[in-house]
């Protein structure tokens, strides 16, 4: 089960194969308590991830309901950065759902996936910036800008990233951050410019205190997506999570079944 690695000890392959079966046994006795002190009330505890920005801008709406709909469950919210991340804790049972900000996926045999609501990227600077007001900007004038990341693995991010590997640009000055109001608000202080999704900036677009740089369209399209176990079980509120989600956005639910989702 154990092997010494110098002065520390390491589980051997059998050890992390037994990890895995544990993990499971103490999710599964999780659920079935859950699953009892609900049946006069629904209680319990759902853990979600979800990155800032759905958090702020895309959740408030299904959370309130939901806890109109549930006071007594519990609701726990861990970041997400990435999508190797996100899989990996609905797989380990750490979260119960999540909602990611991707590409549209390929089938995962594990993962149901419900896309909820398009995406837009914007690319923004300062008012008081040299391009803000130019027209027609190519790609190889952000070459000397600063640039403003969100972390390493964010799909936005990437998205930048491939742009400029595409056009063959290498940009130098990066700083990174682990919150999107923190880049907005070094961006109005122009201190380089970043690229964010339409829902994070649309208010400061609309009063002038952000511009978007008239630059070559972002074209990877990105989807509000909403993501869990396929055998995951569905309790009452956790179903009831996912039809307020997907109504929030206009989409019908149909129920899955427990056993197969």
């Amino acid at each position: 089960m154990f092997e010494r690695l110098g002065k520390r000890l390491v589980l051997t392959e059998a050890g992390r194969e037994f990890k895995r079966y544990a993990d499971k046994m103490i999710q599964l006795t999780k659920e079935a308590k859950n699953a009892v002190s609900g049946v006069e009330e629904p209680a319990g505890t759902l853990i979600i991830g979800s990155s800032e920005s759905q958090c702020t801008y895309r959740l408030p709406p299904i959370l309130k309901e939901f806890k109109d709909q549930f006071p007594k469950v519990k609701m726990i919210f861990k970041p997400i950065y990435s999508h190797t991340q996100t899989r990996a804790q609905l797989l380990d049972g750490t979260l119960d759902i999540a909602f990611t900000m991707e590409p549209i996926q390929h089938h995962d045999a594990n993962l149901h996936t419900q896309c909820l609501v398009a995406e837009d990227l914007k690319i923004i600077a300062s008012p008081q910036h040299p391009l803000a007001d130019k027209t027609d900007i190519y790609l190889e004038e952000l070459e000397n800008e600063t640039l403003l990341y969100t972390e390493s693995g964010c799909s936005y991010r990437v998205v930048l990233e491939n742009l400029f590997r595409e056009a063959g640009i290498c940009t130098s000055t990066k700083f990174e951050f682990a919150s999107v109001e923190a880049i907005k608000q070094c961006v109005m202080l122009d201190l380089g410019i970043a690229i964010l999704p339409e829902v994070v900036v649309k208010g400061e677009l609309e009063k002038g205190i952000l511009k978007e740089l008239a630059c070559t369209k972002v074209d990877t399209p990105l989807y509000t997506q909403m993501v869990w176990h396929k055998d995951k079980f569905m309790s009452l509120p956790l179903q009831s999570f996912i039809q307020l989600a997907c109504s929030t956005f206009g989409l019908n639910y149909i129920g899955i079944q427990s056993e197969k989702l």
